[in-house]
């Protein structure tokens, strides 16, 4: 048994207990502690991705327990992949916050590692009950990251935020609970082979509970009409917190992913390609949705995050469509607006802070004392944030572009995938002459640039052409992901569903 598969899970489960435990410690230690955990994921990561890269699926059993009884962790090349994804944006986020914005409260480094090790666990877990225990670990983190360092917004969008959510976790587990009383079974590649050989009495209330899940996903993923929650949620989170939750979403579209390929997917009988047909206008009602909000957004921070919508949208379209080339696309895309949109939400910080009172509100305020280096780095992550060339949104969208062959599909993604593009274009346009250019004579005194959190920015943003000069290598592991994903009977084979 590879113990390699569990330390994504036990290396931030036990730093966020010793932190919790020596909640008195000195902040240095704590920073000291959180940040050595944090850089531990990426060589694991790294070993993980070379390891699922090699074809062959890996499953930890814990406590030695076989599927489909005991608990399993599952790894390819898609939760390798997440993993990774998950491991460079934590250490980022975590040098931004270790600048300061972690002693606004207390226990942030432990709420910090409780929430890589919901999120880890997502996308580790095989087991579906599993996945409603880390889902419920990584949103009670969440809660308290949101709220952490207080004031009025963050406890308003917080409890909409904790509400809806709970509402989503009851959904959650009626819907866990009565796949478990039908199938027997919450192993997700041994509850594919049952919801197959449903019987005609056990179809229709095994696809009710496969829509409830939808829904459940669909409000984690923050699609249409379940995403008015996270523009202000991620507005009002300090800029570290935002950035780490860039995240959040994609962890409801793993989960869709996942579950309605391998358990509702093509070889589910007659709940075959259940959500199939919800996922196409969903996809584009969210991007299209996305784009209006951005057009409208008050605040630099609304803005960058209902751009998250749109990169939910455009995700979901890329799974919609369901062949290989578009998931290749939509995984490289995943890769880029995770990256780009936590960097922007770091980059707003930074100009907010150089702007006294008007923060990121969108009117005039104080001249920038470093406008130059915040304006070109605004400029860098307009261009990739809306897909123009050089950059890695370009090399996402085009390639989606080109899995949409189909007319069927090819009619609605080109004319708004390219509209969407100009709309987010004007968006950061009109924000961008607005912060920079709209400014009265005087500068705020107070409004030093921290080298640490520039430095954090910087390093996420050059993610973006480091996608683009690698295109050539992660196109290819990227292509072979979601020929693993769709290859279902290697799956089954593996939870014992032979």
């Amino acid at each position: 048994m590879n113990h390699a598969l569990i330390l994504p899970v036990l290396i931030p489960l036990f730093a966020g207990g010793l932190l919790l435990l020596g909640g008195r410690v000195r902040m240095a230690a704590q920073r000291s502690l959180s940040l050595l955990a944090t850089l531990a994921l990426l060589p694991v990561s790294l070993w993980l991705v070379h390891l699922a890269g090699l074809g062959e699926l890996q499953q930890y059993t814990l406590g030695n327990w076989a599927a489909p009884f005991g608990i399993v962790l599952l790894l390819d090349r898609l939760s390798a992949l997440m993993l990774l994804l998950t491991a460079v944006l934590a250490l980022f986020a975590l040098l931004y916050a270790m600048r300061g914005d972690d002693e606004r409260g207390s226990s942030f480094h432990a709420l910090f590692q409780f929430q890589l090790l919901g999120i880890n666990g997502a996308f580790l877990t095989g087991d579906l009950f599993n996945l409603f225990v880390f889902f419920e670990i990584l949103l009670i983190a969440s809660y308290a990251l949101l709220l952490h360092g207080g004031g009025r917004e963050r406890v308003r969008a917080g409890l909409h935020y904790v509400v809806l959510n709970l509402l989503g976790s009851a959904l959650f587990l009626i819907a866990v609970g009565t796949l478990y009383g039908i199938t027997g079974t919450l192993n997700i590649a041994d509850l594919a082979v049952k919801v197959a050989a449903a019987s005609a009495d056990q179809a229709p209330i095994l696809g009710a509970a496969g829509l409830l899940l939808l829904l459940v996903f669909g409000l984690k993923a923050a699609f249409l009409p379940l995403y008015f929650w996270l523009p202000s949620a991620y507005a009002a989170a300090s800029a570290p917190v935002a950035a780490l939750f860039a995240i959040m979403t994609k962890v409801g579209l793993y989960s869709i992913l996942r579950v309605y390929t391998l358990v509702f997917g093509s070889e589910a009988g007659s709940l075959a390609n259940l959500a199939q047909e919800w996922l196409w206008p969903l996809a584009l009602l969210t991007l299209a949705a996305g784009v209006l909000g951005a057009l409208s957004a008050s605040s630099l921070q609304r803005l960058i995050a209902y751009l998250l919508v749109v990169s939910v949208g455009t995700l979901l379209a890329g799974m919609a469509i369901g062949t290989p080339a578009s998931l290749q696309a939509a995984l490289y895309y995943w890769l880029h607006t995770t990256w780009v949109s936590a960097a922007m939400f770091l980059l707003v910080d930074l100009v907010s802070r150089q702007r006294g009172d008007k923060a990121g509100d969108l009117v005039q305020g104080p001249a920038l004392q470093h406008p130059r280096l915040l304006g070109g780095l605004f400029f860098l992550g307009a261009i990739a944030i809306a897909g123009l060339p050089p950059l890695s949104g370009f090399i996402g969208k085009l390639l989606l572009l080109r899995a949409a062959s189909d007319w069927q599909y090819a009619v609605w993604l080109w004319p708004l995938l390219l509209v969407g593009g100009l709309g987010m274009l004007v968006a950061l346009s009109r924000a961008g002459s607005t912060i920079f250019w709209r400014v009265g004579q005087d500068q705020l005194d107070s409004s030093e640039l921290d080298r640490g959190r520039l430095l954090a920015c910087v390093g996420l943003f050059l993610l973006s052409p480091l996608l683009t000069l690698l295109a050539a290598p992660v196109l290819e592991y990227l292509n072979a992901a979601a020929l693993q994903l769709q290859d279902v009977n290697t799956y089954l084979l593996l939870g014992g569903g032979q």
